[in-house]
């Protein structure tokens, strides 16, 4: 989308009254004046603290023109081919004498060849101006406005530095340019300028820091949360299968430019045993790709009023291609999707406005979606093309149980090595990893109870007196794991 073009294409045409509504007022005016320029047309701007003022060339401001009636008959009189910005005008919108001075100058804008422009951040128009007006919306910037933005800044700092020039690391600069598409370009400026001036660089360890800073600069009410401490992929035990498919996919999903004929992933829908890391593992994604993680909150979105929880839905979903590239997780899906008839249609809806935004979506949001119970989703969420795969997170194995054990025992800062890690994984068949990190928390409780160091016998102990989830509900997951048996990847 040309901005520029597009702007002088509307002031060519005529539009008598044309309405901005952008908070960016400085970026518009520029915008206006190089179209003018380019018409070879006059252009004067006007707000009430100031007065009207020519800006091609920039006149000294018309004092005696500051009130609103008086810069409204200097125009109807001035019977003058021009374009008049009028900044914040809609305030005085409650004086109908006001008004109908407005529309007068309107409609014998096609004699005089007068534009009006109302710039402000959020304009309501009159009923009777409605009629002749035309709507202009400044594009948001693209890739090389963003990134001509953040290298002003730091050629600015790199000319103030006494002592060399701002380091930048081209991948992250990269990196920074696309996390910055879907802002404004003051506020790709004020990111950017807090980015430089932090460490004199532009590097990898910037990432996670700006994208919490562009969530917190975007947040809306809620429904979505920003996961900052992404974890690290190392922490996720096994999953090798996963880890393999997902680093072939990154360098498409956050450069598809640089990888032409592909198609960029699109997400992956987690199945599994509960407790057994698909939520890690969904963290662990965003950390794998280096981008925010969003996470959104079904039970959230649902309002007694009809049409607001789509509504809230469409919303999140919205900012989430703001906040693009990013993760948007979805834990156990099925609670916010199971159809049923006795909600008035509307898990119905929700589906159906999900379905359509994950096949027509362009932004670069990857969604990974939990479930525990596939029997819960509707069928045609689950169906091929819909999600990129479908992954089943199941029981882990002998040599998966040691390396969680030893994560969980480093973790709070006990030297692994002096455990029988083998024993330890030997005995706990049919745990899933939350059971075996809460074997090692139990152990640590009965130690300092007992005022005696963790040993691999204490944890033992927890073990035997501990029924795994796979013995109390073997029935549910005997059919869980049946099932994924042949319609599912092992995540291993």
């Amino acid at each position: 989308m040309n901005t520029q073009h597009d702007l002088e294409v509307l002031l060519k045409s005529r539009t008598p009254l044309l309405v901005i509504e952008s908070g960016e007022e400085k970026r518009v005016l520029e915008l206006i004046k190089s179209a003018c320029l380019n018409m070879q047309t006059m252009l004067f701007s006007w707000k009430i603290t100031e007065g009207l003022r020519r800006v091609d060339p920039d006149y000294s401001p018309q004092r005696h023109n500051s009130e609103p009636d008086k810069v409204l008959a200097h125009i109807a009189a001035a019977k003058t081919r021009a374009v008049y910005v009028l900044l914040d005008f809609h305030a005085h919108f409650n004086d109908p004498v006001l008004v109908r001075r407005l529309k007068d100058i309107v409609l014998s804008a096609r004699e005089t060849g007068t534009t009006v422009v109302l710039l402000s951040h959020q304009i309501k128009l009159p009923g009777e101006l409605l009629h002749y007006s035309g709507h202009f919306e400044p594009a948001l910037p693209d890739d090389r406005e963003t990134r001509r933005i953040v290298m002003e800044i730091a050629d600015s700092r790199s000319q103030e530095l006494a002592s060399g020039m701002v380091n930048i690391d081209q991948d992250s600069l990269d990196q920074v340019v696309s996390n910055l598409q879907g802002m404004t370009a003051l506020d790709v400026s004020r990111l950017a300028r807090n980015l430089v001036y932090d460490d004199d660089a532009i590097t990898h360890s910037d990432l996670p820091g700006l994208m919490k800073a562009k969530y917190e600069l975007l947040k809306n009410d809620g429904l979505l949360s920003f996961e900052a401490d992404t974890a690290n992929y190392a922490d996720v035990a096994g999953m090798q299968r996963l880890k393999n498919w997902l680093g072939q996919r990154k360098q498409t999903f956050l450069f598809p430019d640089k990888t032409p004929g592909l198609d960029p992933s699109r997400g992956v829908l987690l199945l599994g045993v509960q407790g057994c890391g698909k939520s890690l593992a969904a963290k662990a994604v965003a950390g794998l790709f280096g981008v925010g993680l969003l996470r959104l909150d079904f039970g959230s979105l649902y309002n007694k009023y009809h049409g607001e929880t789509e509504r809230n839905l469409r919303e999140s979903l919205k900012m989430a291609e703001i906040m693009a590239p990013c993760v948007l997780w979805i834990d156990e899906i099925e609670k916010g999707l199971s159809v049923g008839t006795e909600d008035g249609g509307t898990s119905n809806r929700v589906l159906g406005t999900l379905l359509t935004w994950m096949a027509e979506r362009t932004a670069p949001v990857f969604m990974v979606a939990t479930a525990n119970n596939i029997k819960a989703l509707p069928a045609e969420l689950v169906r091929k093309g819909r999600f990129d795969e479908i992954f089943f997170v199941d029981l882990p194995q002998k040599d998966i149980r040691a390396a969680i054990f030893q994560i969980h025992l480093e973790k709070r800062g006990l030297d692994a090595a002096m455990f029988d890690l083998d024993a330890l994984a030997s005995i706990s068949e049919g745990f899933t990893g939350a059971e075996l990190e809460q074997a090692v928390v139990s152990a640590l409780y009965t130690s300092y109870a007992r005022g005696v160091p963790l040993s691999t016998g204490l944890i033992e102990s927890e073990l035997v007196n501990t029924r795994p989830l796979s013995v109390v509900m073997s029935e549910q997951i005997s059919a869980l794991r049946q099932w994924a048996l042949e319609r599912t990847v092992p995540a291993d």
